[in-house]
């Protein structure tokens, strides 16, 4: 009768001790502990409350890591595989004592599903494998799975507000950094218009920042410069890198440099930032409003639409060399140049519109372009047309790169 009354009294008790262990832990998730301190109140209270000798875990996050090796030479926890050893136990496996492989150093294989998807595995085992009685493994199971299943699951939360509160990070950085990006982009009303010349510009980056960039400014009383360019990649460091060009667009370009050693200089800048990792295509003009003449270098960029109204004829200017950034040195630099006899109208773009598919999944190329270029209107309303025959931004579902237009015009 005495000993009745002690088991019960001694079940009672470890009753008491697990209730409370559950409610210690539970209050240690909600005070916010680091996975560090969750592991070492987990570990303590298996190895000195409940007499467990060996802990090993694996949490998958992004990969399997194995994140608690106690008891046992971490040299074990190098040579087992999740992927070929536990991913296959589904519910809590027992190891035989008489199978002899890599995880015959343990007893118990617990595995924790979050979501239908295996989240941990948890190998557990005794530090004295010869004690009389119940394996304290054995003993205390279903308390060390509800224990592993709290613990492991409010490690993966503790990951999962980490990452958010990075993604939230990341978001901030990337609202910031299109802000910055859009300065780069100048502001139609800041472009150059008066009675030679008439100036426009479009910009839709396909993500938060894009790695397009188009530019027109006054160089001196009588000339006006222009450019386009895009970026190979995407991404912030493409982004970066635009902006670095563009910096070195604006303080390089001038009405008395040669477009050929501004091309040369340019080179040299996005090959010492880019490392050979990015390039960039550039097409680049200048005009003169007393000669009405118009120099070029198309650097591997889309060749722009140029049409002239009064005899309605389209061009589109190639002569150039190859990318920034794409070698050390530029073998072969042309330049382009044409004189404006009459009004003129020139749409440059990035391969954004121009590799834009159709319907039936073939790119637009510059038909768009030169259908709504040929006529009298005037560059700005001819581009709001292309935008809208392409339902631009809103409504085309098949963009997937940035699109940036620029349009000129020359009244000669």
């Amino acid at each position: 009768m005495k000993m009745i009354k002690k088991e019960s009294k001694q079940r009672l008790q470890l009753s008491k001790f697990k209730l409370n262990s559950l409610l210690e832990i539970t209050r240690a998730i909600n005070e916010n502990l680091t996975t560090e301190e969750l592991l070492e109140r987990y570990q303590k209270l298996l190895r000195e409350d409940l007499n467990i000798g060996k802990i090993l875990i694996y949490k998958y996050s992004e990969h399997w890591e194995n994140i608690l090796c106690s008891g046992c030479d971490k040299s074990v926890s190098e040579n087992i595989s999740v992927e070929s050893d536990l991913l296959e136990h589904e519910e809590i496996t027992l190891i035989p004592s008489s199978e002899k492989n890599k995880l015959s150093s343990f007893d118990i294989i617990i595995p924790v599903f979050n979501k239908n998807e295996p989240l941990a595995y948890v190998l557990i085992g005794d530090i004295d494998e010869e004690a009389e009685g119940m394996s304290p493994v054995l003993k205390h199971l279903h308390f060390i799975q509800t224990l592993s299943n709290i613990i492991m699951v409010a490690i993966e939360n503790i990951r999962l507000f980490k990452e958010s509160l990075r993604q939230e990070a990341l978001k901030k950085e990337l609202e910031l950094a299109s802000k910055m990006q859009n300065l780069l982009i100048p502001d139609n009303e800041l472009l150059p218009q008066n009675k030679n010349v008439f100036t426009t510009g479009f910009y839709h980056p396909h993500y938060d920042i894009g790695g397009d960039y188009y530019d027109c400014m006054f160089l001196s009383k009588n000339d006006v410069g222009f450019c386009i360019a895009d970026v190979s990649g995407k991404g912030i460091s493409a982004a970066l890198l635009m902006a670095n060009f563009q910096a070195n667009m604006r303080g390089l370009f001038t009405h008395d440099i040669q477009l050929e050693s501004l091309v040369t200089k340019l080179n040299e800048r996005v090959i010492r930032s880019a490392q050979g990792e990015k390039f960039i295509t550039l097409f680049v003009a200048r005009y003169n409003f007393k000669t009405h003449k118009l120099e070029y270098i198309n650097a591997a960029h889309n060749p722009p639409v140029i049409y002239y109204s009064d005899s309605k004829e389209l061009f589109l200017p190639e002569t150039g060399c190859v990318g920034m950034g794409m070698l050390d040195k530029i073998p072969v630099i042309k330049k382009g140049l044409i004189e404006i006899v009459e009004h003129t109208k020139i749409i440059c773009y990035t391969d954004g519109l121009s590799e834009l598919p159709d319907e039936n999944g073939e790119e637009i190329g510059t038909g768009i372009i030169e259908k709504y270029i040929s006529n009298k209107h005037r560059v700005d309303k001819n581009i709001d047309e292309i935008i809208s025959s392409q339902k631009i931004p809103d409504g085309n579902d098949r963009m997937f790169d940035d699109i940036s237009i620029i349009g000129v015009e020359f009244f000669v």
